[in-house]
């Protein structure tokens, strides 16, 4: 990358533009052009499921990556759906809607110690949670179980909580997606949502976890690729001074570091372009520049050329470089602060994940079960994370189906003289999902039903099981309230 460096000055300002990048790249081991950046400036990385393997591992990554420089290194470790560090295998904590369904600060607190003290024994410093959303909106595609909820004050609560419990153990919080996705029936990995609301309602509802999490002391906040007419006008958040210099530096009085959400995403790519959308998030108040697995080290380049041109040309001031640059440089000194790395609670997570699930009805005792999944979609944030039963059935039958075009008669054939479980993923977002659910339970109403998402959509079944998330701990936890 070093092609733009011809004199003092002019390395200054490369460094200030590189600095302002979390880059990301494939593989278990960083390449060589990460490393060059790096070694001329780049502020950090973000990591995925596809950079980890196993705790050794990423150890491993995240020192090579030191010694190459003083990098921001994050991830997004929520717990529940979302999880990096247990990508192929599914989370042991049970996210934060069962947190919030149990409601319970400290039980918060103490699951996200546990998972930044994971974190810090891997070299991770700084963990892109929790989600402050309050999801008010049920066909929400996009934060669903990510939310503790849809009230503004248990957000707000288990949001302290949880950024008190990642910074005790030396991680960095970064309190997202400013000023809310909760109100959004669009993805912003693929579009520009809508949050329609008047700057009252935002303020008595949006805003409440984050003016909380500023006043707990969250290290960072994470922008949010949505457009609020009343705040943002045709801009979405990400790129809006009024959303981040104007309320959340100067109403809101936050002065930590600002962090986008990933600007490879089509909310920002397809009107803006990345290094567009970088330089309007860098002038609109933003301080580190997430980039998603998309772009590669060319893009990286034009990135960082798109920045410093943006200053020469008086598009974007130094100064404001400059003053991201501050930022990033506390945030590393807090990192530096000497700490202790406990041990964790292992069992936090189920332990967490047993108080939330709830059984309405009665489960009978189980005669050679036959366990239904059907088959969710992924969304794009939560990725291709293994969910369901069959880590902890072993005295069961486990299928899965994809609900369009099932052959029920057939699953009816097979489940004759056995227990019946069919289990859910956010099934009030899928038609399909509820029509098969509802043929098997006209025809066997002695049915058990567990829902692994949103406990929206109830279908009168003899026994109803709600883990809100379907994480491998939420599994567990019903499957041991099965007696399975």
């Amino acid at each position: 990358m070093s092609e733009l460096i011809t004199g003092p000055s002019e390395r200054g300002l490369y460094r200030l533009a590189a600095g302002t990048l979390l880059v990301a790249f494939q593989g278990t081991t960083a390449p060589d052009w990460v490393m060059r950046g790096l070694e001329d400036g780049l502020g950090g990385v973000t990591l995925f499921g596809f950079n980890v393997a196993d705790p050794a591992q990423l150890s491993a990554l995240t020192a090579s990556l030191r010694a190459a420089g003083d990098p921001v290194i994050s991830l997004d470790e929520e717990g529940g759906d979302v999880t990096r560090l247990a990508y192929h295998v599914g989370s042991p904590y049970p996210g934060n809607a069962a947190l919030g369904a149990v409601d319970d600060v400290e039980l918060t607190r103490n699951v996200y110690c546990s998972i930044a003290d994971d974190l810090a024994r891997c070299g991770v410093n700084l963990d892109m949670a929790p989600d402050a959303d309050v999801n008010t909106a049920d066909d929400n595609p996009v934060i669903g179980t990510r939310s503790f909820g849809s009230d503004a004050e248990l957000v707000a609560r288990h949001t302290v909580a949880a950024v008190h419990g990642l910074q005790a153990a030396g991680v960095a919080a970064c309190v997202k997606h400013f000023p809310g996705h909760g109100a959004t029936r669009q993805d912003s990995h693929l579009e520009v949502p809508l949050v329609e609301a008047t700057m009252d309602l935002l303020y008595s509802r949006e805003l409440v976890p984050f003016r909380a999490a500023i006043e707990a002391g969250t290290k960072s906040v994470m922008t949010a690729h949505v457009r609020v007419p009343a705040l943002t006008g045709d801009l979405p958040a990400t790129l809006s001074p009024a959303a981040l210099t104007g309320l959340l530096r100067g109403e809101l009085g936050y002065d930590g570091v600002v962090v986008s959400d990933a600007l490879d995403m089509k909310a920002i790519t397809d009107s803006y372009g990345l290094a567009g959308g970088a330089v309007l998030s860098l002038a609109a108040g933003t301080d580190l520049l997430c980039l998603g697995p998309i772009p590669a080290e060319s893009d990286v380049q034009e990135i960082i050329t798109g920045i410093v041109e943006a200053v020469r040309d008086g598009r974007l001031s130094a100064s404001r470089l400059e003053e991201a640059a501050e930022r990033v440089a506390r945030l590393r000194a807090w990192f530096a602060e000497p700490r202790q790395v406990s041990a964790g609670e292992s069992v936090i997570g189920l332990t967490a994940a047993r108080r939330a699930v709830t059984l309405t009805g009665s489960a009978s005792p189980l005669v050679d079960p036959l366990v239904v999944e059907v088959d969710t979609p992924p969304t794009i944030a939560v990725g291709d994370v293994p969910w369901g039963f069959t880590p902890w059935l072993s005295q069961a039958e486990v299928i899965r189906i994809k609900p369009e075009g099932a052959d029920v008669a057939a699953i009816l054939e097979r489940a004759g003289g056995r227990s019946l479980i069919v289990v859910v993923k956010d099934a009030h977002r899928y038609e399909a999902s509820q029509s098969v659910v509802s043929e098997l339970l006209a025809a066997r109403p002695d049915t058990t039903v567990v829902e692994m998402g949103l406990p929206i959509w109830r279908p009168k079944a003899a026994a109803y099981l709600a883990t809100y998330g379907a994480a491998r701990a939420n599994a567990q936890a019903a499957a041991e309230l099965l007696g399975v």
